[in-house]
């Protein structure tokens, strides 16, 4: 296998110009691949890829190219801010519904008689209580609420250490409760509890994606959504039975949001997206906008999902 080696902002511009990218001012190219990183900055190429080629179609442009990744961060930032808002829901009811029910105190609520008594599921219950206590060992005196419980009252609440947990450990901790719990929680939704637990790991996934800033825009899930009434009033075509976008797709994101988030969030959030994919359009003109919601998973009339209730 041969090694990659350190290549120059100069060596970068050529090597990209040998692709086929027209790039009409380089000093401006070479200040953006200093600040943003080639790597990241190539790995949108191949949307812009001549055939199974490394090689870029004819009329590609650093712009386009620079657009592009712009996009996937415009919308990344736009998907982080309203994941967050749903995790910090999600951990509040959580933590209302357990500690009225269970007390306040870890000795109470992390009590493993609150959760699920299936014998199958008894190695992973102890194996999240396990991870749930490593956290607060671990990041207890990390932020100013947790150490102000522990040094004023000996004990964290549980809508206190939430703040703690991540994401993926709530889902986990979620998987683990009593099913009269969970259908509790998910009566906030008005959604079933196997969705629930779906939704919640796309969202640690696509929420990891987002905090890491990797690529989001043609990011898949392992998981699927279930088909929900979004996909019949989006008249979304099939494939031998399977809906093509709005399973494990951004567009899988953006149905789970418009179950989790108010109506007035959800519709700032997709008035947002509009305005990005809106300015890549302008930017970009050798590939079609209709290839570039596919990339996304977003079908031709994603926007209308912003109409039903």
């Amino acid at each position: 296998m041969t090694s990659k080696i350190f290549k120059t902002l100069d060596e970068q511009v050529e090597i990209l110009k040998n692709k086929g990218l027209v790039i009409s001012d380089e000093k401006k190219a070479r200040k953006i691949l200093f600040k943003e990183n080639y790597f990241f900055i190539s790995g949108y190429r191949h949307l812009f890829a001549r055939g199974n080629t490394k090689l870029f179609l004819e009329g590609t442009t650093f712009e386009e190219l620079y657009g592009t990744f712009i996009f996937d961060r415009t919308i990344r930032n736009i998907f982080f801010k309203n994941i967050l808002i749903v995790e910090n829901n999600i951990k509040s009811i959580m933590s209302y519904q357990l500690s009225k029910k269970y007390g306040f105190k870890e000795k109470d609520y992390l009590n493993i008689d609150n959760f699920s008594q299936d014998s199958l599921h008894s190695r992973q219950v102890h194996d999240v209580l396990d991870k749930v206590k490593r956290q607060i060992r671990v990041n207890g005196r990390q932020h100013t609420a947790t150490t102000h419980y522990i040094d004023n009252y000996g004990y964290i609440p549980l809508w206190i250490l939430v703040k703690v947990l991540s994401f993926g450990i709530m889902a986990e901790f979620f998987s683990i409760l009593k099913d009269e719990d969970k259908n509790a929680i998910c009566q906030n939704y008005n959604i079933t509890v196997d969705t629930m637990s779906t939704y919640l790991s796309l969202l640690s996934n696509f929420r990891n994606v987002c905090a890491h800033e990797d690529i989001l825009y043609d990011h898949r899930t392992q998981r699927v959504i279930p088909d929900c009434d979004y996909h019949f009033l989006l008249n979304i075509p099939q494939v031998e039975e399977e809906f093509i976008y709005g399973k494990n797709d951004l567009f899988s994101l953006v149905i789970i949001l418009k179950q989790m988030l108010s109506k007035k969030e959800f519709d700032e959030m997709i008035d947002d997206v509009k305005k990005a994919v809106e300015v890549l359009d302008e930017i970009v003109d050798v590939v079609p906008l209709s290839k570039i919601l596919n990339q996304v998973g977003f079908p031709s009339n994603w926007y209308q999902i912003k109409d039903f209730d």
